[in-house]
């Protein structure tokens, strides 16, 4: 018989062959009343706290199940480094207990499940538009230790995919913001991942740049390796353009508004990849492929 205890996910931690035998059995957030019923237990119980000499008052004791953030462990770990400091009177004052929940550790774990859980959601909370949830999330992460870069880098991939050429500026404001936080370090780059994040939450989303390199790649993928044509060909030695590459390739710049109607697919139906929204920049991108190519962008 095989019991085992850990605060890691049992999916990545305990291999296939073994955890298909087992019973997994998830231990949930406790919440307010389960951890009071928890504290009083643990003042009648405890060796120490049952001798009465440790007091807490109702206030007190509010404020300390409130920090805990359902985590029974991290309540009583904090009630033992507060008794550690109690002066002659036994009583844990507020004073005493900020004292304690300053030398507190975050419920974050850089490598376990809850790291990929908190930047999961602040992705997701940037790309639902809400800069306030998103700058929480940050929060948590900062203050638990995360590496600044690796949320900056999550937030230059952000740009492109769920914002794209809606706002391009947030591109190259998550760039940047990367730079910054590269360059100057913590604490003071929390400011510049807060006003990346925010910008990114707050401007208008697609992710039309993103579906059009999906759709584009599974079309490479089901097709055999086309020739390119003719006209589209290099043309660097006299050898290939006596093999006629690049002939009558029409140069846009030589033409009105610097745009001439041109096949830039190899042989074949050209297709749209590219669909964009009706939002932010996009909506000028839309209206102008329209112009240049309205067979395909007439929907």
């Amino acid at each position: 018989t095989l019991i085992g205890a850990t605060t890691e996910n049992p999916s990545f931690e305990v291999i296939s062959p073994l955890l298909s035998r087992c019973r997994v059995l998830t231990l949930k957030h406790l919440d307010e009343n389960q951890l009071s019923m928890v504290l009083d237990r643990a003042f009648k119980e405890d060796i120490v706290l049952s001798k009465g000499k440790i007091q807490l008052d109702d206030d007190v004791s509010l404020t300390l199940i409130k920090s805990a953030g359902g985590d029974a462990r991290k309540m009583l770990n904090t009630v033992e480094l507060a008794a550690s400091l109690v002066g002659n009177d036994g009583m844990i004052s507020s004073e005493i207990l900020n004292e304690a929940l300053q030398s507190k550790t975050q419920l974050y774990d850089k490598s376990g499940d809850y790291h990929y859980d908190a930047i999961s959601a602040f992705i997701k909370s940037v790309r639902g538009s809400d800069p306030d949830a998103a700058v929480y999330w940050l929060a948590l992460m900062l203050d638990g230790g995360e590496k600044p870069e690796f949320i900056a880098r999550r937030l230059i991939i952000l740009a492109s995919e769920d914002i794209g050429n809606a706002d391009p500026r947030g591109l190259t404001i998550a760039t940047s913001g990367f730079q910054a936080v590269h360059m100057i370090g913590m604490p003071e780059a929390a400011i510049v991942l807060s006003q990346v994040t925010t910008y990114l939450a707050s401007a208008p989303k697609s992710n039309a740049s993103y579906r059009a390199i999906n759709s584009a790649t599974e079309k490479v993928k089901s097709e055999n390796s086309p020739s390119v044509p003719i006209h589209l060909r290099n043309a660097p030695t006299g050898l290939t353009k006596s093999l006629d590459h690049g002939k009558d390739y029409q140069y846009p710049h030589n033409h009105p508004d610097h745009f001439v109607s041109e096949n830039y697919f190899p042989e074949g139906n050209p297709e749209t990849f590219y669909h964009p929204t009706e939002l932010g920049y996009e909506e000028y991108i839309r209206g102008r492929l329209k112009k240049l190519w309205p067979k395909r962008y007439s929907n």
